[in-house]
């Protein structure tokens, strides 16, 4: 396993993460999650592969994913080594306080979220998306006060435009209050809408770009014609992608036509190609199998060569954002 600094930190992270979003409860909005008896070898296989960090969400399964991630990695690894990220803005329940970015919702939800992990501190607190309904000072303020508090050691963001965040950690510095360190972005092959305006962006910033969704949902390890019982049923993927099939599917093609030469599977060229952009650390690796895991492990020792990179990228053409909202 390979180790970088999470941006302008001096916080050591794997080169990939594995994200929790497929742990939890089926009854939830996806239905291809792993319970836990399922996820927790998937878990423990990360940590025996040297994966330290690992990414959840208050919202996944609502909050079943953070129990069973905390659980699992009590069990199988040493606290002090695990980075652990979890996220908060979605509905937990209801009524008017249940979802956002207000002070009374970061402050309970990250109560509960330090609860349902079992830890008394959470690594990289992010905020899942732009809250328009609160001022960003509001959030910024409450947010520095759960790093001042010791329950939060940093503040990372996540699916926004490049001037909201700006807006954001430059209401920060003006307090002196903390700032992101990192941007959980939606980016891969088919969709680079975020190489305008926020990767640049980053990079001025000192940030770190861990990306969600690297493989497109699954989109660029296998033939285009091919289905698997996450595409059939997952609905959010659907709308990200299904709008741009002719597009996606030569990109999709040029994948296969690399990976078949170099004889690996797609995942690695997929992965090679996201882990050669700057300011990308540690893509979120999504992984309901150990060999998912392994093709992702692997992908760190793939290096594309300037033509192979040309003709993933040549098919490309502009996407609608999505993501933000």
């Amino acid at each position: 396993m390979q180790y970088v600094k999470l941006g302008n930190t001096g916080l050591d992270v794997s080169r990939l993460c594995l994200g929790s979003m497929g742990f939890g409860d089926p009854a939830w909005v996806h239905k291809w999650v792993l319970e836990e008896d399922a996820a927790r070898p998937v878990i423990r296989h990360a940590v025996e592969a040297g994966i330290n960090f690992f990414d959840t969400a208050n919202v996944y399964s609502l909050g079943r994913s953070e129990e069973i991630l905390g659980k699992a990695l009590r069990d199988f690894a040493n606290r002090d080594e695990i980075v652990l990220a979890t996220k908060v803005h979605g509905r937990m329940h209801a009524g008017p306080n249940g979802q956002g970015l207000s002070r009374k919702a970061i402050h309970a939800e990250l109560d509960a979220s330090l609860r349902r992990l079992g830890t008394d501190y959470i690594d990289l607190y992010i905020i899942h998306r732009w809250d328009y309904d609160t001022p960003i000072e509001e959030t910024m303020s409450a947010l520095n006060d759960a790093v001042r508090s010791g329950k939060v050691r940093y503040l990372g963001a996540s699916a926004m435009f490049a001037w909201q965040l700006l807006t954001a950690q430059h209401t920060a510095e003006r307090h002196g209050w903390a700032r992101f360190v990192s941007m959980q972005n939606h980016y891969n092959l088919l969709y680079r809408e975020e190489e305008r305006e926020m990767m640049p962006l980053l990079r001025a910033q000192g940030m770190a770009s861990t990306p969600y969704s690297p493989l497109a949902a699954g989109r660029l390890t296998r033939d285009w014609a091919d289905t698997t019982a996450r595409f059939e049923t997952d609905q959010i993927a659907r709308s990200k992608y299904d709008s741009t099939e002719s597009t996606d599917k030569a990109i999709v093609e040029a994948v296969g036509r690399i990976a078949e030469a170099r004889g690996v599977p797609r995942v690695q060229v997929a992965l090679a190609w996201l882990l050669a952009k700057s300011p990308v650390v540690a893509p979120i690796v999504g992984a309901t199998k150990a060999e998912h895991l392994d093709n992702a492990v692997a992908a760190l020792d793939v290096q594309l060569a300037p033509d192979e990179i040309a003709a993933l990228e040549q098919p490309y053409v502009p996407h609608a954002v999505v993501g933000h909202t």
